[in-house]
C-alpha cells in the first residue's frame, strides 16, 4: 500500500467511494458499513466486522485487497492513522517545515507548494460525476439551499451563500448561534439541500443539526477533510479536502477552490436565469 504520509495519502473512506464500480454486490455491503460506522467498524476483528456487514469474513478480506491493502492488518493500521489525524489538535501537531525546492524564502514557499499540493489532490479526488450531481442539486431551484460552517468554516459558508443568493433564491445561512441553528431546522424541507462544512476537530453542533436535517428529509452535502466529519454518515455527497500544511493550524484553501469551483458551475447551469437575476440585481443598486 501506499507509504506516503497520512496527511497526504486518500482516505480509505475515499477509495472506498472511488471503487464503487470495482466492488461486487457484498463488498459494496462491507463498505456502506464501514462508511455508516467509519472507522469504528473496520477497527473490529475481521469476524465482526463481517457479521455486521452480515457478509463472511473472506468478502471483507477480498474487499480489503481491492482497496489495495496486504491485508488485513495494514488496513486496521491506516485507519488507526486516520483516527489519530482526526483528533489531533494544534498542541501536538508538528509546526514542521519540509524542505523546499526554493529556499529563497523559508517562511513563504513551504506554504506556497502546500497549497498548490492540497488544491491538486482535492480536485484529483473529487470524481466530476459526484460534483455534477452536487451541482445538480444546488442549481433545482424547486429546492431551498441552507449553508451551515463551524468555527473555522462558517465563514466559508457564508461566502458562498453570498454567491449562490445572487444567481438563485432560497439561499439561507445558518447563523452561528447555537440556539438560532435549532430554530432554523423549522425552515428545512424534505428535499432542501443542507450544505455543511466541517473539518477536524469536527464540531458537535454542525453534525447535530446535519443529522437533524437529514431526519426531516434533507440532503445533505459535506464538504470536510481527508479524514471525514462523522456526518458523513448522513451525506448524500461528500467532498474531502485537504487541509494539511506546515503549521499547526489546518489550510481552507482547497475549501475555498472548492467553494469557487462550485459556485461558477452552479451559475454556468443555471444559464440565463442566472444572468438575469444578476441583471436584476445590478439595476436595483
Amino acid at each position: 500500500m501506499d507509504s506516503a504520509p497520512v496527511e497526504d495519502r486518500a482516505s480509505i473512506a475515499e477509495q472506498i467511494r472511488a471503487s464503487q464500480g470495482r466492488l461486487t454486490a457484498q463488498e459494496r455491503k462491507a463498505g456502506q458499513v464501514l462508511l455508516t460506522n467509519y472507522p469504528a467498524a473496520g477497527l473490529a476483528p475481521v469476524a465482526e466486522f463481517a457479521a455486521r456487514a452480515r457478509v463472511s469474513a473472506p468478502t471483507v478480506l477480498r474487499f480489503v485487497a481491492k482497496l489495495g491493502y496486504a491485508g488485513y492488518p495494514d488496513f486496521q493500521r491506516q485507519l488507526r492513522e486516520e483516527l489519530e489525524a482526526q483528533l489531533a489538535s494544534p498542541l501536538v501537531k508538528p509546526a514542521h517545515r519540509p524542505a523546499s525546492q526554493s529556499r529563497a524564502r523559508p517562511l513563504i514557499d513551504p506554504f506556497a507548494e502546500a497549497a498548490i499540493a492540497n488544491v491538486q489532490g482535492t480536485f484529483r479526488h473529487l470524481p466530476e460525476e459526484d460534483f455534477s450531481a452536487i451541482v445538480e442539486l444546488v442549481s433545482d431551484r424547486r429546492r431551498s439551499v441552507h449553508l451551515i460552517g463551524g468555527r473555522f468554516t462558517d465563514a466559508l459558508a457564508r461566502y458562498l451563500a453570498a454567491h449562490l443568493s445572487l444567481v438563485r433564491s432560497d439561499v439561507r445561512h445558518v447563523p452561528s448561534d447555537v440556539g438560532f441553528r435549532r430554530d432554523r431546522l423549522l425552515d428545512l424541507k424534505r428535499r432542501d439541500v443542507l450544505i455543511a462544512f466541517d473539518i477536524r476537530r469536527y464540531q458537535d453542533d454542525v453534525v447535530a443539526f446535519g443529522r437533524d436535517a437529514a431526519a426531516r428529509g434533507a440532503e445533505i452535502v459535506l464538504v470536510t477533510d481527508q479524514w471525514i466529519s462523522p456526518l458523513s454518515r448522513q451525506a448524500k455527497h461528500v467532498v474531502a479536502c485537504r487541509v494539511a500544511q506546515p503549521s499547526r493550524w489546518d489550510s481552507s484553501v482547497a475549501l475555498m477552490a472548492v467553494v469557487e469551483a462550485l459556485t461558477a458551475a452552479v451559475t454556468e447551469r443555471l444559464g440565463d436565469f442566472a444572468r438575469k437575476r444578476i441583471e436584476d440585481l445590478e439595476r436595483l443598486r
